[in-house]
C-alpha cells in the first residue's frame, strides 16, 4: 500500500512529472508546520524532517485545558497514531535549533549533529507576553502555551488557594475555568472597561463579563499589574495593583496575549519584525526559507487584516498554502472571510466578517439579546449600501458555509434577516426560537428606515 493511502488520498501514477527529491525541513510541529508536512507528503515524496523541542508528537494545543482538568491524558490530545508518521515517511526530530545558516543551508542543533535542507519552512509559534513586571519570573508565575506549561501549571498550583489572572482574553478564560475545576479562588486583572474591550463590542463584552463572573471569578475591570511580589521562599506571595491594592495569592497567570517564538533567528539573515517577515507567498527575504503560522509577520497582509495572524485555522491554511508553492507552483495565501471560535466557559463564540469593538463611521448594527443573557446576535453591515459585514453569534452555532457565502456575496442586511433560519447548526435551537429573533431583527430595521421583506 502507498504511504498517500494513509493519508485517505488516492495514490498518482508515480507522479506525471518526477519531482526533483528534496529535503523539506520544518521548524515547529503545531497545527501550521503538521499541516504544511502532510500537503508536501499528499503531493510529492520529498524528504521532509519536522524539528521540535516542545514534544516528540503534534497534539492539539487547545485541549491542553481538559489535560490540566481531568478530562483528558496527553495521548487523547494526539490527533493522529504514534505510527502516522512512519507510514507516512515523515520524520520527527526532537531537537532545539540554535541557529540557521542560510548560505550552507544548514541548522546548528542542541543534541544533533548540523542538519541540511533544500528548503526550510519556519513554524515555531509564539510564547506568552511578558511586559517586564517586577517578579515576572518568580516561582509561580507563568503563562499557558506549551506543554511545558502545563506541566509547569501542575507543579506551580499545587496545593494552592488563590491566583491571580493577568490580562482579559482568551487564554485567560480557559486558565480561570482550569484554576477553578481544582477549587481555586481567582482574580482576573483587565485593564479595559469590561472584557476582551480591545476585541468585543460593548453589548457582547458586558454580556461575557456577567458570564464569567457567576462562575465566581473576581473580575477587576481598568486594573492593571504594578509587580509580583515574593514569601522567604522566593515563591508568589501576593500581587500590587497600578492602584496600589494588594491582592494575595500564590500564583500568577501571565495571558496578556502571545508574540512570535523567534530569538533564535535574531544571528541568521532571516528579516524579522515582532515576526519573521514574509510576502503574500510566505516567502522571507532569504531564497527557500519560508515562515508561517503565528511567527509569520506580512510586510502587507494580502486582505489588509492584521499582519500577524495568531489563530488556528489561519495557521492551517498557511501550511495548505506554502506545501502548495513547495509541490507545484507559487502560491498566494489568500485566506478568506475573517472567522473565529472560542468557548467562555459554557458559552460558544463565534465570529465571520469584521465586527470590530467600535463601529466604523460606514457601519450600522443590529442586535439581539436572550432574556437569559447566555445567547446573543450582533450583525454589522453599511449604513449606505445595506450591504452585510459581519456577524458575532453567542451561545448559538451558525453555519461557517452559510456565512461564508453571505458575506463573499456582499448580501443585503434585510436578506440576512429574512433568511437568518438558514444560518442555524444547533440542533437544540428550533425555528420557532429564530421567529422570536427575527421579529426583534426586523423591528430595528423599521427604526432605521430600511423596508423588511416578509415574503
Amino acid at each position: 500500500m502507498s504511504y498517500f493511502r494513509h493519508l485517505g488520498l488516492k495514490t498518482q501514477n508515480t507522479f506525471e512529472a518526477k519531482q526533483e527529491m528534496k529535503h523539506i525541513v520544518i521548524i515547529g510541529n503545531g497545527i501550521s508546520g503538521v499541516t504544511a508536512a502532510r500537503h508536501i507528503r499528499k503531493n510529492s515524496e520529498h524528504k521532509i524532517t519536522i524539528i521540535s523541542s516542545e514534544t516528540k508528537h503534534f497534539f492539539s494545543r487547545t485541549a491542553l485545558m481538559y489535560v490540566y482538568m481531568g478530562h483528558m491524558k496527553y495521548e487523547h490530545i494526539k490527533p493522529y497514531a504514534d505510527d502516522f508518521w512512519e507510514k507516512n515517511k515523515i520524520e520527527l526530530l526532537f531537537d532545539y535549533v540554535h541557529h540557521i545558516n542560510s548560505d550552507q543551508k544548514t541548522l546548528s542543533l542542541q543534541s544533533s549533529e548540523p542538519l541540511h535542507y533544500d528548503q526550510l519552512i519556519i513554524a515555531c509559534g509564539s510564547k506568552p507576553n511578558k511586559f517586564g513586571w517586577k517578579g515576572q519570573d518568580l516561582k509561580g508565575v507563568q503563562g499557558l502555551y506549551s506543554w511545558q506549561d502545563l506541566e509547569q501549571m501542575e507543579e506551580n498550583t499545587k496545593g494552592i488557594q488563590r491566583a491571580v489572572i493577568v490580562g482579559g482574553g482568551l487564554i485567560g478564560v480557559e486558565m480561570a475555568e482550569m484554576l477553578l475545576s481544582r477549587g481555586i479562588e481567582v482574580t482576573f486583572l483587565v485593564r479595559e472597561k469590561r472584557f476582551w474591550g480591545s476585541v468585543l463590542p460593548k453589548e457582547e463584552g458586558e454580556l461575557i463579563s456577567n458570564h464569567i463572573a457567576s462562575h465566581h471569578v473576581n473580575l477587576m475591570f481598568q486594573t492593571e499589574l504594578e509587580s509580583i511580589e515574593a514569601n522567604a521562599d522566593g515563591k508568589v506571595s501576593h500581587i500590587t495593583t497600578k492602584n496600589g491594592e494588594i491582592i494575595d495569592c500564590q500564583f500568577v497567570g501571565l495571558t496578556a496575549g502571545v508574540s512570535p517564538n523567534i530569538e533564535f533567528l535574531k544571528s541568521s539573515d532571516i528579516h524579522s519584525d515582532r515576526g519573521v517577515l514574509v510576502n503574500e507567498y510566505l516567502q522571507t527575504n532569504v531564497e527557500d526559507v519560508y515562515a508561517i503560522g503565528d511567527c509569520a509577520q506580512f510586510h502587507q497582509h494580502p486582505t489588509g487584516r492584521r499582519n500577524i495572524e495568531q489563530v488556528w485555522y489561519t495557521g492551517k491554511m498557511m501550511g495548505e498554502t506554502v506545501a502548495q508553492s513547495i509541490c507545484h507552483q507559487p502560491t498566494k495565501y489568500a485566506p478568506g472571510v475573517w472567522f473565529n471560535s472560542a468557548k467562555f466557559f459554557d458559552i460558544e463564540y463565534q465570529t465571520y466578517g469584521w465586527v470590530w469593538a467600535e463601529k466604523k463611521e460606514h457601519e450600522e448594527s443590529l442586535y439581539w439579546e436572550d432574556p437569559n443573557g447566555k445567547k446573543c446576535i450582533k450583525l454589522i453591515y453599511n449604513k449606505s449600501t445595506h450591504i452585510f459585514l459581519g456577524v458575532n453569534v453567542f451561545g448559538i452555532r451558525f453555519s461557517h458555509r452559510v456565512m461564508d457565502d453571505w458575506i463573499k456575496n456582499a448580501i443585503n442586511i434585510n436578506d440576512v434577516v429574512k433568511h437568518l433560519p438558514q444560518a442555524n447548526f444547533d440542533p437544540e435551537f428550533f425555528q420557532n426560537e429564530f421567529k422570536v429573533i427575527q421579529k426583534v431583527l426586523s423591528s430595528q430595521l423599521e427604526e432605521k428606515k430600511i423596508a423588511y421583506a416578509t415574503n
